[in-house]
């Protein structure tokens, strides 16, 4: 027989682990006995149709157009890269020359990209039709 020791500093920790374990299963496999006895199983063409108002369901192909995609890409970019702006504005006078430096290089690599952006045209919106 071995000894097991209960006094290691990490035995809460796996017990806890082993409860949650027990109790995730447990509470899965109960709700989903409970969902399929409770559940009935004889659907109806009226049951399924659209209660009281609006128009029929048709299934319709995405036409979900990239440009929503690049728009929130180059906001993302622009907002984060302004937020990195604000702790150098109130760090101005520490930082001094070198500091005003690497913020005229930061602002030009933004620049360069916001006119990248520009000409590629990323920033017109185009009608999905």
């Amino acid at each position: 027989m071995s000894h097991m020791e209960f006094s290691h500093p990490y035995f809460g920790v796996f017990l806890l682990f082993v409860i949650a374990t027990v109790t995730f299963v447990g509470t899965t496999i109960l709700s989903r006995w409970a969902s399929r006895k409770m559940a009935r199983l004889d659907t109806e063409k009226l049951k399924m149709t659209i209660y009281e108002c609006g128009p029929e369901v048709t299934k319709q192909p995405n036409k979900i157009s990239s440009q929503f995609y690049l728009f929130a890409l180059l906001f993302i970019l622009f907002d984060v890269e302004i937020i990195f702006m604000f702790p150098w504005a109130i760090d101005f006078k520490i930082l001094g020359m070198f500091g005003f430096v690497e913020m005229l290089m930061f602002i030009g690599l933004l620049t360069i990209g916001f006119v990248y952006a520009w000409k590629k045209g990323a920033l017109e919106w185009h009608s999905i039709r």
